[in-house]
């Protein structure tokens, strides 16, 4: 329930403040006073885009701020999914800044937009005459009745099945389709990977190839040089190991004279030692070097073999490869994996379709037994409201599986008796569709669980003793949700439980927007000039009173 609302610097509002009552509000003023803009300022509230040149001062920021009881309504669980604390007392509060910048707070804290509407949603219903329009969507026909109905529960249950079916459908889609381009792939990563399986890469030394094949290919060059080397070395007279053999004997024959005389011969019989075992290997090497064409061009032929592969595959080396085979055999292998995985999505998706049949011939089962109640219930009501002959028809067809179930309906209408009932875009007028709307509303009072309910302008096209009748619904309906109501009519007005005026104030530099709330006295002369214009006779003003007296309201003045 509203219990404060505060509007600050929007559009001809400066300064604001309305703590409406808990039954039914009327709010009431002349074309353009500000009444419409209420209703902008109340949107912001719950979450509406904001513009910045809405602001009454560009310099300051503009604020709007609703405090509400929520005591009853078990909000728990959609605070705690906000990340917000829970309080009875529920403060909304939107801010818009002069270069445009957009904030939202929940008792104090900062959320975002989407959290905002969220919240609101459950706090305030606006009916406007867009929501008119909205009667003749079938989708919201079709919500209209699941609410009369009760069935939320069960749409809920149904619509569950139905997201679940259609998950294992998308991921079977894209499954089939990637299995359609691996099969595409398949001839062509088969013959790859036969290729990779072949060349035997596992214990390949690519490195260790490429030198052998340097060495055979320059052997004559390389057993010249090592022999050339040995025979300096050792095998010559004037060879390495000889003079150094000698250069020894002269240190051990002064080796007696000086004790670095004897180290250093020491190290230099090491030195010696050393080319030995060098001469040695130089000499086996010498002997083992050998051209050998054959092995040579067998060599060659395996790293001709690595060398296409890799830029194949593009690829640096052996390791690229294994990689590039380990890539292949996967998507190899997940052709045949793909089938077993589509064969049991299939199945999966074959099961959540029956699951969600089921559910949905369950919905469309309760939704047809409560058409029958909701065309009588609304027909009485609109009989009620000056439409004696009006006669309500669901009609109902069944179409494929869809989110709101496999029902199609769409409600129809007609006026005038012996008239076929059609489509309401064809069959109601403006004022039809508005005393259409408020019996619906009227219905589902019971069954919803806004607190608050906001009429714009929702007695359009009536009047006498048919807008009676509508005050008198509205004032049932607010014993069990808090109304408030802009109107024109005076009858509506009278039926009020809290009367506020809304009107313009000239001052020297512009015109301002005000709120007021009317004591008894001032009720009615605000019904009688609703009644008679600017100067009411005393007909008009005694018109107001019987108005007011019809909702049992003591009468002053």
């Amino acid at each position: 329930m509203l219990v404060d609302l505060r509007i600050q610097n929007y559009a001809l509002i400066e300064q604001l403040e309305m703590r409406p009552s808990p039954l039914l509000n009327i709010i009431t003023g002349e074309t353009g006073a500000g009444k419409s803009i209420m209703l902008g300022a109340i949107g912001l509230l719950l979450g509406n885009r904001a513009d910045s040149r809405m602001l009454f001062n560009t310099e300051r920021k503009c604020v709007i701020e609703g405090q509400f009881d929520i005591t009853n309504y078990q909000l728990q669980d959609i605070f705690d999914s906000e990340d917000l604390d829970y309080d009875a007392q529920c403060i909304l509060r939107r801010e818009i800044s002069p270069s445009g910048k957009s904030r939202a707070f929940v008792n104090d804290t900062p959320v975002t937009l989407d959290a905002l509407r969220k919240i609101g949603a459950n706090l305030m219903d606006i009916h406007s005459q867009h929501d008119t329009l909205l009667l003749g969507d079938a989708v919201f026909q079709l919500n209209l009745l699941d609410l009369y109905a009760n069935l939320v529960p069960t749409r809920t249950q149904y619509g569950n099945a139905y997201r679940q079916y259609r998950k294992l459908e998308t991921d079977l889609k894209a499954l089939e389709d990637q299995s359609v381009q691996a099969s595409k792939e398949l001839d062509y990563n088969s013959f790859l990977l036969s290729e990779l399986e072949e060349a035997d890469l596992d214990k390949e030394d690519q490195d260790a190839l490429e030198q052998e094949v340097k060495q055979l290919e320059n052997a004559e060059e390389i057993k010249y040089k090592l022999s050339q080397a040995l025979h300096g070395l050792r095998d010559s007279e004037s060879c390495a190991t000889g003079t150094m053999k000698d250069a020894s004997t002269l240190l051990g024959q002064v080796a007696n004279y000086s004790e670095n005389f004897r180290e250093l011969r020491q190290r230099l019989e090491s030195c010696l030692i050393e080319l030995h075992d060098i001469a040695d290997e130089v000499e086996t090497a010498e002997r083992r070097t050998e051209g050998d064409p054959a092995r040579a061009e067998e060599l060659q032929a395996r790293l001709t073999v690595l060398y296409n592969l890799q830029r194949k595959h593009q690829r640096r080396d052996v390791e690229g490869l294994l990689e590039a085979r380990e890539t292949l055999r996967q998507k190899v292998g997940s052709v045949l994996n793909l089938d077993k995985e589509i064969t049991r999505l299939r199945k999966d998706s074959d099961a959540a379709l029956k699951q969600a049949t089921t559910q949905a011939a369950k919905l469309s089962d309760s939704r047809r037994k409560a058409f029958p109640k909701f065309e009588k219930e609304l027909s009485t009501l609109l009989a009620d409201l000056g439409m004696p002959h009006a006669r309500i028809v669901v009609e109902h067809k069944t179409g494929p599986l869809a989110a709101s179930g496999s029902d199609v309906v769409s409600i129809l209408f007609t006026a005038n008796k012996g008239a076929q009932p059609q489509t309401l875009s064809k069959a109601a007028s403006g004022g039809e569709f508005s005393r259409l709307m408020l019996c619906i509303k009227y219905m589902l009072a019971d069954k919803t669980a806004l607190p608050t309910i906001v009429f714009d302008e929702i007695d359009t096209g009536i009047s006498g003793e048919i807008a009676v009748k509508v005050g008198r619904m509205m004032q049932q309906m607010a014993h069990k949700h808090q109304l408030v109501a802009i109107s024109h009519l005076p009858q509506m007005a009278a039926a009020g439980d809290t009367h506020y005026f809304v009107y313009k104030e000239d001052r020297a530099d512009r015109t301002v927007s005000r709120i007021r709330q009317l004591s008894p006295e001032d009720r009615i002369k605000e019904i009688a000039h609703m009644i008679a214009g600017a100067k009411p006779s005393e007909n008009a003003l005694q018109s107001a009173r019987e108005l007011l007296a019809l909702r049992g309201e003591e009468v002053v003045g």
